[in-house]
């Protein structure tokens, strides 16, 4: 019966195997930060990981899956990390506390918004939403030195702020987050607040509009990207100056 080390080998080899060395290039391009990466598509290394699940949760079940995806975020590579994501991103309705302590682990191995993006965004984020008392781990991300932790602040509070949640608590995430100087943590917080206004403009153009002198540009103009253009103006026009701290 084959171990979680010898799966994620398994996947490793394949991973390497079918990428495509032009896409790699085109990978490294985007992201800019260096990345290592074999050049696989999101929807083809989705596939490969759909497949990959079925076999492992009808021979060995959750368990593996968790050990193999475990092993997978703990590598350098870039499809390796999204890899162990999509191994699970169908199954967060099934995991517990004990799984969202391990995905909070795994903040700590990312080195790239990439990878930040697809466990915040598709493992952690959803585990939030479903157990509102998880947002204090959001507080305590949002007080952390590592600029990941503190992007992960934001970016966990998306897929509850598309179901009208956690207003009060974005409200207040704001406020300490938005004198942040790091470009991935402004890029976080505008996503976050561009969300909230998407999905409930009525409260979050007012609130936008009590930041307007001092939110950073990049924040303030990420946040009105999905506003009606009228709302946009109301926001973004007739100020005196704008900080921006984006590198």
């Amino acid at each position: 019966m084959s171990s979680a080390s010898t799966v994620a080998n398994d996947i490793r080899r394949l991973l390497k195997r079918g990428g495509s060395r032009e896409h790699a290039i085109g990978v490294q391009w985007f992201f800019k930060d260096e990345i290592k990466s074999h050049g696989w598509r999101t929807a083809s290394l989705r596939k490969a990981a759909s497949q990959v699940r079925r076999t492992i949760a009808k021979e060995r079940g959750l368990p593996l899956l968790l050990s193999v995806a475990d092993k997978l975020f703990s590598g350098t590579n870039l499809e390796e990390k999204t890899f162990g994501v999509l191994l699970l991103e169908t199954l967060t309705e099934d995991f517990s506390d004990v799984e969202f302590r391990m995905f909070e682990s795994w903040i700590s191995r990312i080195s790239s918004w990439a990878d930040h993006d697809g466990l915040v965004h598709y493992l952690i984020a959803p585990m939030v939403a479903a157990k509102a008392s998880r947002t204090k781990n959001v507080f305590r991300w949002a007080k952390s030195k590592d600029r990941w932790h503190r992007r992960a602040a934001c970016v966990a509070l998306i897929k509850g702020t598309r179901r009208k949640m956690f207003f009060p608590e974005i409200k207040r995430l704001t406020a300490i987050l938005l004198d942040d100087e790091d470009d991935m943590v402004q890029k976080g917080l505008g996503w976050l607040l561009r969300e909230t206004a998407k999905y409930d403009a009525k409260k979050t153009v007012p609130y936008l509009m009590t930041l307007r002198e001092r939110a950073p540009r990049l924040v303030l103009r990420t946040a009105c990207e999905t506003l009606p253009a009228p709302a946009k103006e109301q926001v973004l026009l007739k100020r005196p100056h704008f900080r921006s701290h984006a590198k």
